[in-house]
């Protein structure tokens, strides 16, 4: 599979990964920024059951080390990101939880290599997780208190260290997860907001060197 050099040369791409906790509503807010924003959603858990629903040799062998109970390799889930953002046709990308742990994030920067403009963190306490996820779907075999607290177990252990990695690099926006979702895409539109308009200025300030008056003096009469 290609690299990331197969985008177009000097093409601008954005990357957004969001992370959060189970129940944070990730899909929520990427749902909104896609209709606001533009952006292509893309989660690697969503890329991964369609492989495994397509009836190929490469769906095949990673429905069983899903069945077997393995981690799928970094490097697959990687190319499967990296192909969706090629086929899309679009320039900005939201990563819904991705990376989860610091092999995914080293296998990203060796084969795609974009850095994420930001990390929009959705920060919730544990407590209103649990409450959510035992109240949205009642009846799914993993909505049970000790299956939920071993996946915020791993959500600690493996996520947040890759979230305090792009914290120190200052590429962290946090928003308060505990709010309505209304309330919590009022601060994420600011976040996405300003991101786009920063990009705006700064592709003005490459690609308009001169200020009107200048160019004003290249215009004969």
């Amino acid at each position: 599979m290609s690299q990331a050099g197969a985008f177009p040369p000097g093409k601008k791409i954005t990357v957004v990964f969001v992370i959060g906790g189970p129940g944070s509503g990730k899909g929520t807010q990427c749902s909104k920024i896609v209709r606001h924003f533009g952006f292509t959603h893309l989660s690697a858990g969503d890329l991964l059951r369609q492989q495994v629903q397509s009836d190929t040799e490469h769906g095949a062998m990673i429905k069983n080390l899903m069945h077997e109970g393995k981690l799928v390799p970094s490097d697959i889930i990687v190319r499967l990101l990296l192909t969706a953002m090629l086929q899309s046709g679009n320039d900005r990308f939201l990563v819904d939880g991705f990376p989860r742990n610091e092999e995914n994030r080293r296998a990203y920067e060796s084969i795609i290599g974009i850095e994420p403009e930001l990390v929009l963190f959705i920060d919730c306490p544990r407590e209103e997780l649990e409450r959510r996820i035992l109240h949205r779907d009642q009846g799914r075999d993993d909505d049970n208190v000790d299956t939920i607290r071993k996946r915020f177990q791993v959500f600690h252990d493996s996520t947040l260290p890759v979230v305090l990695y792009y914290d120190r690099m200052g590429k962290v926006r946090r928003v308060d997860g505990a709010k309505s979702a209304d309330a919590v895409f009022e601060d994420v539109k600011a976040i996405f907001t300003q991101l786009l308009t920063t990009q705006v200025h700064s592709l003005t300030h490459i690609y308009l060197p001169f200020s009107p008056i200048d160019c004003s003096v290249l215009i004969k009469p």
